[in-house]
């Protein structure tokens, strides 16, 4: 057998390979003999046709045989001749289908096509240069805290002595009739409530249930922009006829010592509320500025490491951050079926993003090889716990979802890759500059 083997790019190797007459034959006579031995041909008796009437009449089979023979032996020989290691499947193709025709008379050529992992030569990554900056937490920061935790615990309460205002909460059952479209079903809903000039509410709606009080009814015509939200009312004129159950206000409760109480046993007065919003504000703005400083110096590293990264890694990392899209948008209560959403545009936006993401993890893979950074069997354990508190989760559970994913070998690289950044900027030249945003 001969190979040759062509660089077709960094990632991207064929392998031309020469499997001689004389190992063709031996495989064909051999296959062809056992076909003979137990052959049904009309006009012979079993096992007693002739050799070459068998192959004529089993020349299909014969042949894939003969192939499935030799050409699995012959690629694993010549992948590991040329010391390569391929990721997935090889991609084998016949050079010479004609040489089928006539088994054993001529050589076999095979086109192998493989995918294989680029060589990463690391420049210096010790000593970037990069600039941590803190968000400073001020008061202004605590007060729209405090105002948040007051709008959480804020009630509804029924409004008697006035109609509704803007800024009420009124619940109404509801009924509506497409303009120009009969026949279409009629939209029915109980227990709607609308916040009068809230965010996304229809101005008609605000603007004819003002002044309202339960036991109140309304008709009112809604015209839906081209763009609404909800495609099944985008552009449409909608008749509704509004019964009006209740109207309530917000109230919100006074900021003093009894209501930080109620937020929680730890919270004795206000400024104890204050002094741990701002404590949590603080390790948030630290997180972020770590996060920051991490970000930065990975896209240093990637600047100063261009190279050719394997599609297939590629293509399946973008597979997963589209995944990531559609999770988000169905826990944020949006069905990915029915938006208008452009989803090979997005593909290939998130494309870019992979390729960058399968750059940064063999980067860091390199980096943790050079320096030798392993991985403890008690450090995956605790990856595992540490996982299975956050999602509230057995660590069976955990080890179950992550067997979908690579199992604990995931975890050991993700921790591996980590303590690789960790490194990364324990060796930085970083320098404290002030906050500021983008």
């Amino acid at each position: 057998m001969k190979t040759e083997l062509v660089d077709v790019s960094p990632t991207r190797k064929e392998i031309k390979i020469e499997i001689d007459p004389v190992q063709v034959r031996t495989a064909y006579d051999r296959i062809s003999e056992r076909y003979a031995k137990g052959a049904s041909v009309p006009g012979f008796r079993r096992g007693h046709a002739p050799r070459s009437v068998v192959r004529t009449r089993f020349k299909s089979e014969i042949r894939s045989e003969v192939l499935r023979e030799l050409l699995p032996d012959a690629v694993n020989n010549a992948i590991g001749e040329h010391l390569l290691a391929p990721i997935g499947e090889p991609d084998v193709q016949l050079d010479n289908t004609d040489a089928l025709e006539h088994l054993g008379d001529r050589a076999i050529t095979v086109k192998v096509g493989l995918e294989v992992f680029p060589e990463v030569k690391l420049q210096n990554y010790k000593g970037l240069e990069a600039a941590r900056r803190t968000r400073t937490v001020t008061d202004a920061d605590i007060d729209r805290m405090i105002e948040g935790l007051r709008e959480a615990s804020a009630s509804l309460e029924p409004v008697e002595d006035r109609g509704a205002e803007l800024g009420d909460t009124v619940t109404i059952n509801v009924v509506g009739q497409f303009v120009g479209e009969p026949g279409a079903e009629e939209i029915k809903a109980d227990d709607v409530e609308v916040l009068l000039g809230g965010e996304g509410v229809q101005q008609e709606f605000t603007d004819n249930l003002q002044g309202t009080t339960p036991d109140d009814k309304k008709a009112f015509l809604v015209s839906y922009p081209d763009d609404f939200s909800s495609k099944d009312l985008a552009g449409k004129k909608v008749e509704y006829e509004a019964s009006v159950t209740a109207v309530r206000r917000k109230e919100l409760p006074e900021v003093d010592d009894e209501w930080a109480k109620s937020l929680g046993d730890e919270f004795d007065s206000v400024e104890i509320l204050r002094k741990k919003v701002r404590e949590d504000l603080e390790k948030r703005a630290v997180h972020e500025s770590d996060q920051r400083l991490r970000a930065e110096l990975m896209r240093k590293l990637l600047e100063a490491h261009q190279f050719e990264v394997p599609q297939s890694l590629v293509e399946h990392q973008t597979s997963q951050r589209l995944q990531s899209v559609v999770r988000d948008m169905i826990d944020r209560g949006i069905d990915p079926r029915s938006r208008d959403v452009n989803w090979e545009g997005a593909r290939e936006e998130l494309k870019v993003q992979a390729e960058e993401d399968v750059r940064a993890s063999m980067l860091l893979e390199q980096i943790a090889e050079e320096e030798k950074i392993e991985v403890s069997d008690e450090e995956v354990e605790a990856e595992i716990e540490s996982i299975a508190t956050a999602s509230r989760q057995s660590k069976e559970q955990v080890r179950a979802a992550l067997t979908k994913d690579g199992g604990e070998r995931s975890i050991a690289h993700r921790l591996r890759n980590r303590k690789a950044l960790d490194l990364l900027i324990a060796n930085a030249s970083v320098t404290e500059e002030e906050w500021k945003e983008g």
